[in-house]
């Protein structure tokens, strides 16, 4: 500690010259020291914590029926002296379809062991939810011509009568309003690209290639503009 302090020149003008060094020597180790922190913490992070690019949920995405049925509503029950939870399930809709199978059992079945015969005292119901595929079907359009024949042999210009052509949405093409409808909800409300759904429509042997169903996408943006000029107004009302 002597030898230091006898390097340490005399003059007071180096000797402040020399504290300030020190001084900005000591703030540069502490920056330093501050952003070696910082790293080892974020490498902390990468390792050990939850990444921040990953998509929420993400990690529960094959797991999403056990999470689900934990989050069901139950309602408790009390068997033989304890709680446990039972499902409770919403009844279906009651203005759905409805086909009523009935389970009987066999004439010869309704007579008891004395003889006497079985009546009924009430029954139990249950009810399953069944879902019909899609179906898709050809509309087909006949617009027969009509011509007079006497016009027809005595002069050139034949007036022909026949039905005008209905409007459509894409004039001269094969998609219906329900079809583009069926595009349009399935890939903007539902998120479902249109390649996905090239591959759907073949499944019924339809060959609908995407770039078909991108220019009608085009084409139904263009004809709706009218209706979301409106939808515009009355919002900003």
């Amino acid at each position: 500690m002597t030898d230091e302090l006898q390097k340490l020149p005399d003059d007071p003008t180096l000797l402040k010259q020399l504290l300030l060094e020190q001084k900005m020597l000591i703030a540069e180790l502490r920056e330093e020291k501050q952003l070696l922190l910082e790293q080892f913490r974020l490498a902390q992070q990468k390792a050990f914590g939850a990444s921040g690019e990953a998509h929420p949920g993400q990690g529960q995405l094959f797991d999403e029926a056990e999470s689900e049925e934990l989050a069901e509503e139950s309602e408790p029950s009390t068997v033989e002296g304890h709680t446990r939870n039972k499902p409770k399930r919403k009844p279906l809709p009651a203005d759905l379809p409805r086909e009523v199978i009935v389970l009987d059992i066999p004439d010869e079945d309704k007579v008891c062991r004395c003889g006497g015969t079985l009546h009924k005292i009430g029954e139990d119901r249950s009810e399953r939810l069944e879902f019909i595929p899609a179906q898709v079907k050809v509309i087909e359009t006949v617009r027969p011509k009509y011509v007079c024949r006497c016009s027809e042999t005595e002069d050139d210009n034949v007036e022909i009568k026949q039905a005008p052509v209905p409007p459509a949405i894409i004039p001269k093409g094969i998609a219906t309003p329900s079809l583009l409808s069926q595009i349009v909800t399935s890939k903007y409300q539902y998120g479902l690209p249109l390649y996905r759904q090239e591959s759907m429509f073949r499944q019924y042997g339809i060959d609908l290639s995407r770039k078909n169903m991108s220019d009608w996408m085009i084409r139904c943006s263009e004809s709706l503009e009218v209706l979301y000029i409106l939808l515009r107004q009355i919002l900003l009302q």
